[in-house]
């Protein structure tokens, strides 16, 4: 048996979304920047998609700019914010994404900005009020903080954090690219979001293409030069089948998705029924076993010590079930996570992250548990 868990690293593609991109790949050839009738064409199909993108986000398509994706889209967002917005100050937590991390550390490095970690509780939540304290005291501030962790699933109220740096006269950066199209967001009540990433192959599109969202109260200059697409703001001919399959992926994955959240949901709460009943003193990292305060496709399974954690999830691999794993554990070549790090993680329990879509079926979590508890018998 072959199981796929690990949907938040990527998801297949839909079906639908694969018949979608199919036209465009044989017949759209057309360079949409050309003024014939071939480029025309193409064009009309990217700003379809760009307006069917921003009816998704309640927003003006001119606030949609497509990208590679999200690693792009957070570049975009953080480096512009430092060039064109005169931020000096950013704002972060210990745990981002390494497109989030690694790029602001580059920027420090470059003696380009000052940098402060906010607090985490004791569940892996950004402490708020520490944010509030921090802002109080540090114009031109950039702040960016995910909607919800790739690794433990902690989700963030982008309303809350969004009032607070409105409140100290700061730029807010989400990325977005764990929850886009897996939750609504309509842009006309979360208002006060500067940035946001997504990524299309996150929720069963294709990989290479993304967009970053802008509000329209911020103006920046292109992070890519090279020509005049995407309005002036991104260089480089657009990834139009990728564009369409994007657009394609947010119709179906928001056609019904209380039903998808739905079911998604009871796969983890039966996965994690099961690993309570099966694995002894079995426990869960920061808040992932909550279902409101976490991710409802991300289940972070934190294990008893075994002999074995380092080949946990290679073992998983042969017998069938595809997910993720990770230590705190920083001694000898592993570096460890740097997200269960940041939440005090403990160094001797191993992690599997599993991460589900609706693709997924009960049968599959039945499978991957077993193959869990034979490998710890």
């Amino acid at each position: 048996m072959k199981v796929y868990l690990d949907n938040a690293a990527t998801t297949p593609i839909d079906p639908l979304v694969f018949e979608a991109m199919i036209p465009v790949l044989k017949d759209g050839f057309g360079n949409p920047s050309s003024t014939h009738s071939h480029g025309r064409k193409v064009k009309s199909v990217i700003e379809r998609a760009r307006k069917n993108v921003a009816r998704h986000l309640n927003c003006s398509p001119g606030e949609i700019f497509f990208t590679s994706g999200g690693t792009e889209a957070d570049n975009m967002a953080i480096q512009s914010s430092v060039r064109d917005l005169g931020v000096k100050h950013i704002i972060t937590s210990s745990i981002e994404h390494h497109a989030v991390g690694h790029t602001i550390d580059q920027l420090k490095r470059e003696g380009l900005v000052e940098v402060t970690y906010v607090h985490l509780d004791e569940m892996g939540h950004v402490d708020l009020q520490h944010l509030d304290q921090i802002l109080s005291i540090s114009p031109k501030t950039l702040v960016s903080l995910m909607h919800a962790n790739n690794e433990v699933g902690n989700l963030l109220s982008l309303e809350r954090v969004s009032e607070i740096c409105e409140k100290h006269g700061a730029v807010f950066h989400s990325d977005t690219v764990q929850t886009m199209a897996h939750y609504r967001f309509d842009m006309e009540v979360i208002d006060k979001v500067h940035f946001m990433a997504c990524s299309a192959h996150k929720f069963h599109g294709p990989k290479g293409v993304g967009f970053l969202y802008v509000n329209s109260k911020v103006k920046i200059n292109p992070l890519i030069h090279g020509g005049a697409q995407e309005r002036n703001m991104r260089g480089g001919t657009e990834n139009v089948y990728g564009i369409v399959g994007l657009s394609m992926a947010m119709d179906v994955a928001l056609s019904d998705v209380n039903a998808h959240k739905e079911y998604i949901t009871g796969l983890k709460l039966h996965m994690i029924e099961r690993l309570n009943q099966s694995i002894p003193n079995v426990s869960y990292n920061a808040d992932s076993e909550h279902l409101t305060r976490s991710l409802y496709t991300v289940l972070s399974v934190s294990l008893p010590p075994t002999d074995i954690a380092s080949m946990l999830v290679f073992n998983m691999d042969i017998m069938g079930v595809a997910c993720s794993g990770g230590s705190a554990c920083t001694s000898g070549a592993s570096t460890g996570s740097h997200v269960l790090q940041g939440i005090d993680a403990p160094e001797a329990r191993p992690t599997i992250r599993f991460s589900f879509s609706r693709f997924n079926t009960k049968e599959e979590v039945d499978y991957a548990v077993d193959c869990l508890v034979e490998l710890y018998s």
